[in-house]
């Protein structure tokens, strides 16, 4: 069983559930209208209210999820806490509150996650679509072919920022809403050639806005009663007359949406005219469903993280053969340097994979380049404390070790910089294969030994050469570096 918890622009929501067969069945749901969004002050803080509206929703979920026994639990943060000033002085207070890490993920990686999650909810698995996400503070536009995301996009438009620009209090007029929907238009202009309607035979809408809308449409008889553009305009046309969102005596739009509802409608004009969709699915399914699929997929087949480290070497000319070298013999080195947990090492590996993308960059400096590239990628599947710690692998795997102090002091990190080091020093010296007779040891914080055979140093003249060097960079540390050869 998997919780997946998604901090939103508007809402924060709980999904538990377990995978029966290709379904998931969701056994218990939580959501609290928290308005993160809303609650930003002039200098881009969140304020009083609304960090202890966050942190209330958040024990109360802690609660929830400490009824169920959960194999994993995933707590994701949209666009608010990306663009929140103040997101990581709040960010421990919000992890001490829920009990559980939370990772700020990307707009491109929310849109990932979305599709996968509709993917995961529709019955044609290998039909070209097009999926359409419009939250509180952002956009995600998702062009797929059945499981497959062939290009994704994330926009810094949401229900929010809309309604608050051009329908302050909720009132609406003809101007307001053609100026709403020009300025989401301008956004969205530049990007639709990739989402051209020869792509993809159906849309499909996510997010609590838009099925708000396809409920007021449906019980309202609005237009032909389905998600067309005709039937929004035609929902457009009633507010505008009704002056007020308030005021469109409409059955089926819950009070707590209407701030939200006048924006969100403006942003689905816009793309659908933008992109030439005529009409859509609203379907109930998205980030969280893409958050537990994701989490079922990492306990039961490939990781997706995989394809995506691998990518990324290929897109900076990495060789592949060098790297998979250098990650396995890192990882041998890793465990027989017996750290605490295994916490490390997948990280580990793939820094390995990737060490040297930073030369497509410089040829000297490329340790720096690459741990640049690392943490600033769109990584697929990584959270930012994954690409950082990787990041900071690339950069100390050369070099002095002054740069990278703070994180020494982890001596299971400092176990796998030297892990990485020392592998990369053996595949220079054409000796990965012999890794098996080399013996490493860390102990505590002064001391690491390096024990190999002489016949070994013989057969690899330069090994020798690079440990001795090793040693001043581990000196500058406090660290003594003991070369023995018996």
């Amino acid at each position: 069983m998997f919780a997946a918890v998604d901090l939103g622009s508007n809402s924060f929501r709980l999904h538990i559930g377990f995978h029966d067969g290709d379904a998931i069945r969701i056994v218990k749901s939580a959501r609290e209208p928290v308005r993160l969004g809303a609650g930003m002050d002039a200098e881009g803080n969140l304020t009083a209210d609304a960090r202890d509206a966050a942190l209330r929703c958040l024990r109360n979920f802690n609660a929830i999820l400490a009824e169920h026994p959960l194999e994993a639990v995933r707590v994701v943060a949209t666009n608010t806490l990306r663009v929140a000033n103040d997101a990581a002085e709040f960010l421990p207070l919000a992890e001490a509150a829920i009990g559980y890490p939370i990772e700020i993920i990307s707009g491109e990686e929310e849109g990932r996650l979305i599709y996968m999650g509709v993917a995961s909810a529709l019955a044609d698995r290998m039909e070209d679509r097009l999926v359409i996400d419009i939250g509180g503070g952002s956009t995600e536009i998702v062009l797929g072919r059945g499981p497959d995301i062939l290009h994704v996009e994330s926009f810094s438009i949401g229900t929010v920022g809309q309604s608050a620009s051009f329908f302050p209090g909720g009132c609406v007029d003809e101007a307001a809403f053609e100026a709403a929907t020009f300025s989401a238009r301008s956004l969205f202009e530049d990007a639709a050639p990739a989402y051209d309607p020869a792509l993809w035979s159906h849309a499909y809408g996510t997010s609590g806005t838009i099925r708000a809308l396809a409920e007021v449409i449906a019980m309202n008889g609005i237009g032909d009663g389905t998600m067309s553009f005709s039937s929004l305009a035609a929902l457009k046309t009633v507010f505008v007359e009704a002056g007020s969102a308030s005021k469109a005596g409409l059955q089926g739009v819950k009070q707590e949406r209407l701030p939200a509802i006048l924006g969100g409608l403006a942003i689905m004009l816009a793309v659908m005219e933008e992109l030439g969709v005529k009409r859509l699915t609203a379907v109930n399914a998205g980030l969280r469903i893409g958050v537990l699929s994701d989490l079922q997929l990492r306990a039961s087949r490939r990781d997706r993280r995989e394809d995506a480290i691998l990518e990324f070497a290929q897109r900076f000319h990495a060789d592949r053969d060098r790297g998979e070298q250098v990650a396995k013999t890192a990882l041998e080195l890793y465990t027989r340097a017996k750290p605490e947990t295994a916490d490390y090492a997948r990280c580990l590996y793939w820094s390995g994979l990737v060490h040297e993308v930073g030369v497509a960059v410089s040829h000297t400096g490329y340790h720096k380049h690459g741990a640049y590239l690392v943490e600033h990628a769109d990584l697929s599947g990584f959270t930012t404390r994954e690409q950082r710690l990787m990041s900071t692998l690339v950069l100390g795997q050369k070099g002095n070790l002054r740069k990278i102090a703070n994180a020494m002091l982890d001596q299971d990190f400092a176990k796998a910089i030297l892990a990485l080091r020392l592998a990369i020093m053996l595949m220079h010296s054409r000796a990965c294969s012999e890794v098996t007779r080399i013996r490493v040891k860390m102990k505590g914080r002064s001391r690491i030994e390096f024990e190999a055979g002489r016949a070994l140093m013989d057969q690899h003249p330069t090994l020798e050469y690079w440990i001795r060097k090793e040693r001043n960079w581990w000196a500058e540390i406090g660290m003594e570096f003991l070369l023995k050869v018996n």
